[in-house]
C-alpha cells in the first residue's frame, strides 16, 4: 500500500456535510491517498505520515469533476453549421447526420487517437470522471465500434443508437426502431452500461414517446440503464418518460411544466441540465432555480458533442450555470461533481470523503469561487497522483 498526503491546500471542498456548509469546506487543509482511495481528511497540522508528499502551496482543491453527458465519438466538422446559428439558423437535429457519415468513415485508429485527445482535454480542466455516449454511428457495425473504443477509457458508455433516424432509414422508422431493439442493441449491450434515447416531438428527426419507451425498455430488459434526451426543443414526454421508467438522469430539461418539475421532484432522476448547448446553440436556458427550489437533484455536464457545444469545459458549465441559470457558485460546483456523480448512480465519485476515489481537481487560484469568477482562464486540472 502506497499512500499520498497531498498538505498545503488553502480550501478544500469535500461535499461531506460532516465538514463545514453544504460543500463540506476545510480550510488550510490535507488528505491522504492510499492506493487510489482517500484515507483521511482533515487539517494539515494534524496530518498523519505518508510515503510521499504533494504541496499545493495554498491552492484550492475540490472533487475531479464528473462528466455525465458526452459525445466523444466522431470524426468531421460542423463549425459551419455552428456559424449559421448564430446567424440565426435554428437547430432540429439534422446536423448529426455530416458526423455519422464522417464517423463511419473514420478507422478505428483515427477514432482512437480523437477519442484520447478529447478525454485528455477533459482531464486538463479537471474532469475525472467521463460518460461517453455512442450515436454517431447509427448501424450495427458502427455503433458497436464506438462503444468498444470508448469502452477502453471509461466504464461509463451509452448505447445510444435512438440519436436520431439515420438518413437512408428515413422512409421506414419503424424497420429502424427494429433495429436498435433488436440486432444493435444486441451488438452494443456487452460494451455499454447505459441506454440513452433522444425523445424529441419537436424533431422530426428524433423519437416519439412511443418509439423512446420501446427503446429503453428494450434495453432495460437488456440488463442496461436508462437515461433520457428530453424536453430540449420543446415541452414534451420526455421527463415524463425517464421517471415512469426509473432513468437515472434526463438531460436537458430547458422546456419543463409544473406536472414535470413534481414528477422529478418526487423521484429518483436527476435532470442533467448542459448549459453549454444553449450557449452553442442561441437557445434559452433551463430554470435551474425553479428545479433546486423544488427539491430536484440536478446536475451539470458539458455535452461535449461536434454540432451543438463543441467544449469539453466543465468549468465554462459551472460559469453559465452561475450567470444564466441562477444557481450560485457552491450549487453549480456541486451540480458538476456530487450531482452528476448521482446521475450516474456513483457512490464513489463527486465527494471527497474517506472511501472515494481519490480524484482532485487542483485550482490555480484559493477558493472555489474563482471557477465562474474567473471564467474562460484555465485555473483547473486533475491532480496525477
Amino acid at each position: 500500500m502506497t499512500a499520498t498526503l497531498v498538505t498545503g491546500i488553502g480550501e478544500l471542498v469535500t461535499n461531506d456535510p460532516a465538514h463545514d456548509g453544504p460543500l463540506g469546506l476545510v480550510h488550510d487543509a490535507a488528505l491522504v491517498a492510499t492506493d487510489g482511495r482517500v484515507s483521511w481528511v482533515g487539517r494539515s497540522q494534524d496530518a498523519p505520515d505518508a510515503d510521499r508528499r504533494v504541496d499545493l502551496e495554498g491552492r484550492a482543491v475540490v472533487p475531479g469533476f464528473v462528466d455525465s453527458h458526452s459525445h466523444l465519438v466522431f470524426a468531421g466538422d460542423r463549425s459551419a453549421e455552428f456559424a449559421a446559428r448564430m446567424t440565426g439558423e435554428p437547430y432540429d437535429g439534422g446536423g448529426i447526420a455530416v458526423s455519422v457519415e464522417a464517423t463511419r468513415a473514420a478507422s478505428d485508429d483515427e477514432l482512437r487517437v480523437l477519442l484520447a485527445r478529447r478525454v485528455a482535454e477533459m482531464r486538463a480542466q479537471g474532469t475525472t470522471t467521463i460518460e461517453i455516449k455512442s450515436g454517431y454511428g447509427l448501424d450495427v457495425t458502427h455503433e458497436e465500434r464506438a462503444l468498444r473504443l470508448a469502452r477502453e477509457l471509461t466504464d461509463e458508455t451509452t448505447f445510444l443508437g435512438a440519436h436520431v433516424v439515420p438518413p437512408e432509414a428515413r422512409d421506414d422508422r419503424a424497420a429502424y426502431v427494429d433495429l436498435v431493439v433488436g440486432d444493435m442493441l444486441t451488438a452494443c449491450a456487452p460494451h455499454a452500461r447505459w441506454i440513452d434515447v433522444f425523445c424529441e416531438p419537436h424533431s422530426a428527426h428524433a423519437f416519439t414517446e412511443e418509439e423512446s419507451r420501446r427503446v429503453l425498455r428494450a434495453g432495460l430488459d437488456a440488463g442496461l440503464l436508462a437515461r433520457v434526451h428530453g424536453n430540449q426543443l420543446g415541452p414534451g414526454p420526455g421527463v415524463g418518460l425517464a421517471v415512469e421508467l426509473g432513468a437515472a438522469s434526463v438531460d436537458h430539461c430547458t422546456y419543463l411544466s409544473d406536472d414535470d418539475v413534481d414528477a422529478l421532484c418526487g423521484s429518483d432522476t436527476v435532470a442533467t441540465l448542459l448549459p453549454g448547448v444553449e450557449f452553442s446553440t442561441r437557445s434559452p436556458y433551463p430554470d435551474a432555480r425553479r428545479l433546486l427550489d423544488a427539491g430536484v437533484t440536478v446536475a451539470l455536464a458539458s455535452d461535449c458533442n461536434p454540432g451543438t457545444c463543441y467544449s469539453s469545459s466543465i468549468p465554462l458549465a459551472i460559469a453559465l450555470a452561475v450567470r444564466e441559470m441562477g444557481m450560485t457558485p457552491a450549487e453549480a460546483l456541486q451540480a458538476a461533481t456530487l450531482g452528476s456523480a448521482r446521475s450516474l448512480r456513483r457512490d464513489d465519485v463527486g465527494h471527497l470523503r474517506v472511501g472515494a476515489r481519490a480524484d482532485l481537481t487542483v485550482l490555480d487560484a484559493p477558493s472555489y469561487l474563482h471557477i465562474p469568477y474567473r471564467v474562460g482562464v484555465p485555473l483547473a486540472r486533475a491532480l496525477d497522483l
